[in-house]
């Protein structure tokens, strides 16, 4: 009897290449990251969670990200990383597995006045291609269409060696550009108003100049004084028409003042060059303010807003210029592109189609490509940042989200929880530090850090799975099943702010009336108007304190002392108890460490190589000379103070000899908002989302006004912090304030007094008021999409 022969059933072992499928961390020990060591799987949607400040993104931007991006930028040559962003190797022992990282952060896109949501994407380039190919008349190539290229033109000799003989030959060139010649491609222009500038009563000896920085005798108001155009001495007003030309217009001259070659320039072209060519977001608080006083922007009357100039708004593509599709809401320009049927520019129009068809995708079909990209939101920047992701045909990246449901209504975090899938799905490792339960509970891995912030954080409580995290004991596990009661009873108005016919942006002659001396939630879909609602239309000025969302900036040497100027009156207390001047007592001043000048350490630039930064020797990293630390307060130094936890300090600064009133406030609005933990000292280089929003609420809850306007509070707070939050603001309307919040947490909106929600839906499909009246109301009738979100959350 013949046996068939026996076929080995039996599966072969897997091949060696696939064992890599874990990225291992070991001993991370970046800012406050305790010698943590984690796996994290490939291809697999892995969330981070804890507590604002609990070390999530130390661990996944500052130690997982940056490395990956160090071994990439090792991989060109030395000539090549000369020219890149040198990166230290970050303090971790091991890590393993690690993959091409794509990051996509919180940070604010450039708010530069020429950057908008077209150059910002490249859906403008492709568009100035498409109008110089199709557009008629023709007038040029792309860059005609570009309002950031002026138009110039010139001629002349130019002298060249050749054949051993100088020879003289006359070129000429022109470039034609879009710019619009009068605003420059800003599409505004600004106009001073010269009262603001100086005093015309008074003469310069006398101080008349009131711009900041050019008083007090200063270089800036010498510059004047003694320029010897005209006599300092004599009141302005009294100028004849040549010396005031002089003062105010005068082209750059080069001179000498006090034996220093200097450039005259007169005043106003100085201050437009100085103050007004920064972006507004970027000024200090004092030159912002004097900003908003003298300078009054108007749409450019030349190009009507466009930036372009009359050439390049001439040229049009079936009756549309350039001009009129960056104004488009980009959803209808998406239906404008699929209708152009042109062989010649076939794979052009496909590209540009996918890249506005992502916009919609994304939920950003409302935005238009002229928007400023520096008025976009912090959740509006970053999908628009996702865009160029998410057609890519690479596989196998490592996609890093900073909370990328910040500013999302929760109707549209189920289109970003899609999306983040859509990414793991095409086999993708996505690691994503997130706080809304909604993203979280799509996670196949979870890794919870704290169990505290600050110090008290940087350890990992918890890694599993969504259920293990449920049942875990950690905070997050605790509070993820919380939900906030919409309230019994709401606080009766003690007044109304009307509002009528508001028709910023995309407002469609919305008439409301805000209740005053309550908790007013203003909601609706990202898109639908509640910023240009409530900041277009109730202005920041007497009695209005308003919190946006623009980020706080600060070098390393700022810290939530100097930013929040805590640091004055401990100098100053400082100073008068040692009898010696407050200036001794500041890291960038005075009482400076001559070794490192008051950073702490010593930076060696190593060209293409990461810099090194050793500890300073001299002071040992308390940025001071050893002479200011023989001073003391209360039995500690300065850098002591600054060691203190804000906890310890309100001690410390509340009674007893240290008592100092000025400085023990500061601190109480400090712990208020939760930043407890936070040393005075700390670099806000080193702070996370959440605990720069909250510094910057602390800081503005010191401002007088009866009013407070509050955009997106609990950005970047963990589940735990929200219910801090809305202790604040209940402490606040307690106290006879109107508080007055833009909201999409649902905790915050079934905590509110009254609800004003817009829609139903983003750009030309929203700007309406959809529903006004109470968390129960807007529940019980369910007629929104909020209401819908907000009943099923509040579980009824």
């Amino acid at each position: 009897m013949s046996m068939a022969p026996r076929t080995d059933t039996q599966s072969p072992a897997p091949h060696v290449a696939d064992s890599h499928d874990l990225i291992r961390v070991h001993g991370a020990r970046e800012n406050n990251l305790k010698d943590v060591s984690i796996e994290i799987p490939k291809r697999r949607l892995t969330v981070f969670t804890g507590v604002s400040g609990s070390g999530k993104s130390s661990l996944v931007f500052d130690t997982i990200a940056a490395e990956s991006q160090r071994l990439i930028n090792e991989t060109y040559s030395a000539f090549v990383q000369g020219f890149m962003p040198t990166l230290a190797r970050p303090e971790v022992d091991v890590l393993d597995g690690l993959t091409t990282v794509i990051t996509v952060d919180q940070q604010r896109l450039g708010a530069d006045p020429r950057s908008t949501v077209g150059t910002a994407t490249d859906a403008n380039a492709m568009l100035r291609i498409l109008f110089s190919r199709l557009g008629k008349p023709h007038i040029g190539s792309p860059k005609a269409f570009s309002f950031n290229v002026a138009s110039i033109s010139g001629a002349g000799a130019v002298t060249m060696e050749r054949g051993g003989q100088t020879v003289k030959e006359r070129r000429s060139f022109s470039i034609t550009g879009g710019m619009c010649p009068r605003c420059e491609g800003r599409g505004s222009v600004s106009d001073l108003d010269l009262t603001q500038l100086y005093d015309e009563s008074k003469s310069l000896s006398e101080g008349a100049i009131t711009v900041p920085g050019y008083t007090g005798g200063g270089w800036n108001s010498r510059l004047y004084s003694e320029s010897g155009f005209f006599d300092p001495d004599k009141p302005i007003r009294k100028f004849t028409k040549k010396e005031l030309h002089d003062f105010l217009h005068r082209e750059p001259t080069r001179m000498k003042i006090a034996g220093i070659n200097m450039t005259y320039e007169g005043l106003i072209p100085r201050i437009q060059r100085s103050m007004l060519a920064k972006d507004r977001e970027g000024m200090q608080p004092h030159i912002r303010e004097f900003v908003d006083r003298a300078v009054t922007f108007t749409i450019c009357p030349e190009c009507d807003g466009t930036r372009l100039n009359e050439g390049a708004r001439s040229s049009k593509i079936k009756r549309i210029s350039i001009a009129d599709a960056c104004a488009m809401q980009i959803s209808d320009l998406a239906e404008w592109v699929r209708g152009l049927d042109e062989p010649s520019v076939a794979p052009l129009l496909t590209a540009l189609q996918q890249t506005l068809d992502s916009f919609v995708e994304i939920g950003l079909g409302y935005l238009s490509l002229d928007r400023p990209a520096g008025t976009l939101s912090g959740g509006e920047a970053q999908r628009v940042k996702m865009i160029r992701h998410l057609g890519s045909s690479l596989t196998d990246v490592t996609y890093v989200f900073d909370e990328p449901t910040i500013g999302l209504h929760p109707h549209d975090i189920q289109r970003m929880n899609d999306l983040l899938l859509r990414l793991r799905d095409k086999g993708n490792t996505v690691l994503v530090v997130e706080h809304k339960p909604e993203t979280i509970a799509i996670a196949d891995h979870v890794v919870d850090l704290g169990p505290g912030a600050g110090t008290a954080g940087g350890t990992v409580c918890f890694e599993g799975t969504v259920e293990g995290l449920r049942t875990g004991g950690t905070i997050t596990g605790r509070h993820f099943d919380d939900r906030a009661a919409v309230k019994e009873t709401v606080r009766k108005p003690t007044g109304t702010l009307e509002i009528r016919g508001a028709r910023t942006h995309n407002l469609q002659g919305v008439d409301v009336d805000i209740p005053l001396g309550v908790l007013a939630v203003v909601t609706g879909v990202a898109g639908s108007g509640k910023s240009s609602l409530v900041h277009g239309s109730i202005p920041a000025g007497e009695g209005v304190v308003s919190v946006d969302q623009a980020a706080i900036r600060g070098s390393r040497r700022s810290n939530p002392a100097t930013y929040t100027g805590l640091l004055d009156p401990i100098r100053k207390a400082f100073a008068k108890v040692n009898g010696v001047k407050p200036a001794l007592f500041s890291a960038n001043s005075e009482g400076a460490c001559p070794t490192c000048n008051g950073a702490g350490v010593i930076y060696t630039d190593l060209a293409m190589m990461a810099g090194v930064a050793t500890i300073c020797e001299e002071c040992e990293g308390k940025r001071f000379q050893a002479s200011v630390l023989d001073y003391h307060l209360g039995g500690r130094d300065i850098s002591e103070v600054l060691a203190m936890s804000v906890t310890e300090a309100e001690e410390f600064f509340g009674a007893g000899e240290a008592a100092t009133p000025a400085a023990h406030r500061i601190l109480t609005r400090l712990a208020d908002v939760g930043l407890g933990y936070l040393t005075l000292g700390q670099p806000l280089t080193t702070l996370s989302g959440g605990e720069r929003q909250r510094l910057k609420l602390a800081t503005h809850m010191a401002e007088k006004g009866g009013v407070y306007v509050l955009d997106e509070p609990t950005a970047g707070l963990h589940l735990a912090d929200v219910e801090q939050l809305l202790g604040l603001l209940d402490r606040l309307v307690d106290a006879g304030k109107s508080v007055i919040v833009v909201e999409h947490h649902q905790a915050v909106m079934a905590h509110a007094d009254w609800i004003i929600d817009l829609g139903p839906g983003a750009g030309h499909d929203g700007g309406r008021l959809v529903f006004e009246g109470t968390p129960a109301d807007l529940v019980a009738s369910r007629s929104t999409l909020t209401g819908e979100h907000l009943a099923t959350y509040v579980g009824t």
